[in-house]
């Protein structure tokens, strides 16, 4: 058997660069990026199959340290938890910089009996190349994974030569997904966290992440894919600011998520958003189950 496949956890700290990476390893907006910490929520299948290989890249949250809030143990368990049952592991770290919470994601890769590909990213950052060779021995000094691997996750090149490593790490097994597959999400998920990110660009200098997505309606009236969804925040004055002026925020938040799923789903789509106040509900189990963070 030639064919390889294998599930590939990609971890770091928050805003290491992970949902970026995945979107260009499999050739797709399918994670939701932004400049703050803490975009990734959800862990998510992103899956990349050729004739002789599939990768399943697990995009997951950020371990980070700080708020206790339930929606943070929620985001830490699911970031922990994806590193079991994998094939291997992609670690990020941005070239330079190494905090508490790099420490934090090292104390959970320790555990882990598997290929470790320690990936430093953002080199691209740097004045020249060569500049990333003391950052690379300290690092070394903490840990030696199986292969370190200085990234640009936006050049191509580098992504290439990345997936060509990864191969060597992989093992000889069937496909796990469908060919066809490019995540093991549906539709009415992506879509959400599509609108969740323009949210979270727009608004990331006025509203704290106090802020989900529910889709109430999905149905798709001949080639029109209808869309309905509500915005949930915590405050009354956090409904002023995504409404905005006239409506204004909410109307150019709606269109430029509406560009983006149709984009995605590759057909027309009307697009209805609402703004709704549920206190506490990123503190309130419940309330998180009910909203898909289980």
């Amino acid at each position: 058997m030639n064919f390889r496949s294998g599930f590939i956890a990609v971890v770091g700290r928050p805003n290491v660069g992970k949902s970026t990476l995945i979107n260009e390893m499999i050739g797709q907006k399918l994670s939701i990026t932004s400049h703050r910490p803490q975009t990734t929520r959800h862990r998510i299948h992103a899956i990349d199959t050729a004739d002789d290989y599939q990768m399943v890249f697990v995009d997951t949250p950020g371990i980070h340290m700080g708020s206790k809030k339930a929606i943070n143990a929620y985001m830490n368990r699911a970031a922990s938890s994806s590193i079991r049952d994998v094939d291997m592991i992609l670690w990020l770290v941005e070239s330079g910089k190494w905090t508490k919470e790099d420490s934090r994601v090292l104390e959970h890769v320790s555990q882990v009996d598997v290929p470790v590909i320690l990936c430093i990213n953002k080199i691209d950052k740097l004045k020249a190349a060569h500049d990333v060779l003391p950052f690379l021995e300290k690092v070394g000094e903490k840990y030696q994974p199986t292969d370190m691997f200085p990234l640009s996750a936006f050049s191509k090149k580098d992504t290439k030569s990345l997936r060509s490593l990864i191969l060597k790490h992989l093992p000889e097994q069937e496909m796990i997904f469908d060919p066809d597959f490019i995540t093991d999400r549906s539709e009415k998920f992506i879509v959400a966290e599509f609108i969740r990110e323009k949210l979270m660009r727009h608004l990331e200098d006025e509203l704290p992440y106090d802020l989900t997505v529910e889709i109430e309606k999905y149905e798709l009236d001949g080639n029109m894919q209808r869309i309905a969804a509500r915005i949930y925040v915590e405050k009354e004055s956090q409904k002023n600011i995504v409404i905005g002026r006239k409506g204004e925020m909410l109307k150019l938040i709606g269109t430029e998520a509406r560009q983006s799923i149709e984009g995605f789903l590759d057909r027309k789509v009307f697009l209805q958003l609402w703004v709704k106040v549920s206190s506490g509900w990123s503190n309130d189990k419940r309330a998180l189950a009910s909203l898909g963070y289980d």
